[in-house]
């Protein structure tokens, strides 16, 4: 091979490393030879998929010669309709992860600037160098978005600002009066992307979270994306959704890939969208879960950062990779942030309390407690 075909490469793509996921359980098995492994490590739901999501994907099989709904018809219906918006308002991805890049190719460019926070979501910084466009990361306060700071960041440059609300890996989030003020001072011509992947742990005790879908009316130039891979428990079949104004819609619709949701995905996300049950569920165990971990790092007197996702992130006082290799050899992935920034950080997230158990006693037996 003469070719030096890393050469070729465009230079921001030259400069990034793979996205590392949560290591998979199999992958352990074969590393360590061990079994009865708890992964805590992706933020998925621990009740495993609902039951109408099955039923809805026993239902396709018959159709798995054929390709899906390129429109995604059906799911975009139930959407519009729970969010009382228009079908053509809404775009589906491949998870929402696959919205974040298209926004990326439709409104930026090499000459463009794109802002987001320290600590927020690997994909941000990701897709930004990907595309070859400036990266604006502005520091964070206590672990969340300095939204003031981010403002002051605007320039004639800056085509597009993300915000994760609430935050991965940190679960901070972003409050509605903050949120509002600083929607107020963006240029029109600058798309704000919200985030909300996590939205749906919110419940009624957080009355200062902002209600994202009654910005969209008010500010034209709000995106905002969603999944159905963390509370509605689908993480395997990539689903996701953005909301918009639907010329925006429009716009992102022709980047998307033909058929980049599958049937099985369609069907089984049109069919949990009914399941208020499973959503309760997912609720209630995250919330007792989360108060089972706080109470096990208060026992422990390690420091953490209040969470509203399904997760929290901890400070182990120590080196957070060590720590996380550990807690592999005792069966528990968890996830290591150094990358974010955070070396002795680690984000660990709800299980079932059984899980979460298993967890803090081989934290307690890592870290000598």
């Amino acid at each position: 091979m003469t070719c030096d075909f890393f050469s070729v490469a465009t230079k921001g793509v030259q400069g990034l490393h793979p996205y590392q996921p949560g290591k998979p359980v199999d992958e352990l098995e074969r590393e360590l030879g061990i079994t009865d492994i708890v992964k805590l490590a992706s933020n998925e739901n621990p009740l495993g998929p609902s039951p109408k999501a099955l039923k809805a994907i026993e239902n396709a099989f018959q159709d798995l010669c054929r390709y899906p709904d390129g429109n995604g018809f059906r799911l975009k219906s139930a959407l519009a309709e729970r969010y009382q918006l228009e079908v053509n308002q809404v775009t589906l991805g491949n998870g929402s992860n696959d919205l974040l890049e298209i926004i990326a190719r439709v409104f930026a460019d090499t000459a463009s600037e794109i802002i987001f926070s320290q600590y927020a979501f690997a994909v941000y910084p990701i897709v930004t160098q990907a595309i070859g466009a400036k990266a604006i990361e502005v520091p964070a306060v206590d672990w969340g978005h300095n939204l003031d700071a981010m403002a002051k960041s605007i320039t004639d440059k800056t085509k597009l600002i993300f915000i994760a609300n609430p935050n991965n890996p940190t679960g901070t989030y972003v409050k509605t009066d903050a949120l509002t003020r600083f929607l107020a001072k963006v240029p029109e011509n600058v798309i704000v992307v919200l985030d909300e992947a996590y939205g749906e742990y919110i419940d009624e005790k957080c009355v200062d979270f902002p209600d994202g879908i009654a910005l969209l009316n008010k500010y034209p130039n709000l995106i905002i994306t969603r999944t159905f891979s963390k509370a509605w428990g689908l993480a395997s079949l990539r689903v996701g959704y953005a909301l918009s104004n639907s010329v925006i819609a429009d716009l992102l619709n022709r980047v998307r890939q033909p058929f980049n949701v599958d049937t099985f995905a369609l069907d089984a996300a049109t069919a949990v969208l009914s399941d208020t049950d499973y959503l309760d569920r997912s609720r209630k165990t995250n919330n007792e879960g989360m108060q089972q971990l706080i109470e096990g790092f208060d026992q422990l007197g390690l420091n953490y950062i209040p969470s509203v996702g399904n997760f929290i992130t901890f400070d182990t006082g120590q080196d957070g990779i060590a720590t996380f290799q550990a807690l592999l050899q005792k069966g528990v992935i968890v996830r290591p942030v150094a990358n974010y920034g955070m070396p002795q950080h680690l984000r660990v997230s709800i299980g079932l309390p059984q899980e979460n158990n298993r967890f803090l006693e081989a934290l307690k037996d890592v870290l000598g407690s």
